[in-house]
């Protein structure tokens, strides 16, 4: 007969073992969440600290005298002239301004580099536009030269290394002392298309290739993407076919981005002579990507319509078509919306199949159309991040801060319009 006390005791010992158990799986739990979220600081600290700054411009104001012997130019309304012109003579004059000492050919060249290489485009583009400031004194803002710029922001930062001579520090000391120059909110990030210079980059020309490849995108993936859940899920036999098909479905999505670029660059572009660097070529390519996501998703938003609901259309004489249109497809859409935002946002961060189709290239004018010249957003990170110097990493960083804010505000308008839209059964 077995001892009660004993068996009490083993009882104890065996839930003791078992809380011991418990509390190891959740200390294995929230130390997974810890290293996950200390993981995440670290990632956002570093990319805010490093592109923070790529959001301040380094402008050099100067007061510029448009003398026309200075500049080689007696009629800056004759196109010859203009295009022979010295414009970067009147922007050394007004820096030697502030620096009488500066007189040598050695001095002048260092000067000229304290300034954008476009800064003598601002000066050509003003007396084109207006010939009759020839001769007058303009207050001009240009953009400082790169190394300035890093000089300015990041001086003391051992991340960046300061290529500017001893003598043109002490000047930009000087210049910044005199608030000649200055740091300011960064337009031209938002307002232009990519450049050589990075005080002249920007993101819009990118920014306007993702909306318009994100529209082919959209617009091919999200009807196809339903239709073949619907189909799938509420009118397809239930047979081997139908199952290879779902069984493919479920292996594309898990298929690298990449299989997809190479995938477009053999039909697009091998078979059908699609152009390169297009948003329609790019929309395609990752509307295949996508459609597996959408399809999945569509077709367990359909799933979760209860079976009474089906049943009591068809009870009332609905026909089958009338039921998936009337009533199941409706109350399946927030799903369905849901899980297409989530693609499009996996979709808008891509960057590997799109470099396949040429959509890597360097494009300066803003895309005004599906088969213009264009690149996106994630790409223009990738050029910026391989770029020698040293203002493209701010603005990679900026870049990526820019799309993580898209990619975030997609994944939340897509939480918000599921717990908006769902129904609870």
């Amino acid at each position: 007969m077995t001892d009660p006390g004993s068996q009490a005791e083993l009882v104890r010992h065996s839930l003791r073992r078992r809380y011991r158990k418990e509390r190891r799986f959740r200390f294995y739990g929230i130390a997974a969440i810890a290293v996950a979220l200390f993981s995440l600081v670290i990632l956002f600290t570093d990319i805010i600290s490093k592109g923070y700054t790529g959001f301040i411009k380094t402008t050099v104001t100067l007061e510029v005298h448009l003398d026309g012997e200075l500049m080689y130019l007696n009629d800056a309304s004759d196109p010859d002239q203009i295009a022979m012109a010295d414009f970067q003579a009147p922007i050394i004059k007004a820096l030697q301004g502030y620096f009488p000492d500066a007189v040598s050919r050695a001095d002048k060249r260092e000067l000229s580099r304290m300034t954008g290489s476009y800064a003598s485009n601002q000066v050509r583009d003003l007396l084109k536009e207006n010939p009759g400031l020839l001769g007058s004194t303009r207050t001009i803002e240009f953009p400082a030269h790169d190394t300035v710029s890093v000089y300015v922001k990041h001086a003391g930062d051992p991340g960046y290394s300061i290529r500017l001579s001893e003598q043109q520090q002490r000047w930009t000391d000087e210049l910044v002392r005199k608030g000649v120059i200055d740091n300011g909110f960064n337009d031209v990030f938002f307002s232009n298309g990519d450049s050589r210079e990075p005080s002249n980059a920007g993101i819009l020309g990118a920014l306007v290739g993702s909306l318009l490849t994100m529209g082919i995108t959209l617009v091919i993936a999200f009807p196809v993407g339903v239709a073949a859940a619907v189909y799938l899920e509420e009118f397809a036999p239930r047979n081997g076919f139908t199952d290879f098909i779902e069984v493919n479905i479920n292996n594309l999505a898990a298929v690298p981005s990449v299989i997809f670029g190479l995938l477009g660059l053999a039909v697009f572009i091998g078979v059908f002579g699609m152009p390169r660097s297009v948003p329609v070529l790019g929309g395609l390519v990752l509307a295949l990507m996508t459609l597996p996501t959408i399809i999945i998703s569509s077709r367990a938003a359909i799933k979760s319509v209860p079976p009474s609901i089906r049943e009591a259309a068809e009870g009332i004489g609905a026909s089958k078509m009338q039921v998936v249109l009337h009533h199941v497809l409706p109350l399946a859409m927030p799903g369905m919306l849901t899980g297409s935002i989530i693609g499009m946002a996996q979709a808008l961060g891509e960057t590997a199949p799109l470099l396949l189709v040429g959509m890597v290239a360097f494009i300066v004018e803003i895309p005004d159309g599906f088969f213009s010249s264009a690149t996106v957003l994630p790409v223009q990170i990738f050029i910026w991040a391989g770029s020698a110097e040293q203002g493209f990493v701010e603005l990679a960083s900026a870049g990526i801060m820019v799309l993580l804010a898209f990619l975030i505000t997609m994944n939340a308008f897509a939480i918000w319009l599921r717990k908006r839209l769902e129904r609870r059964w």
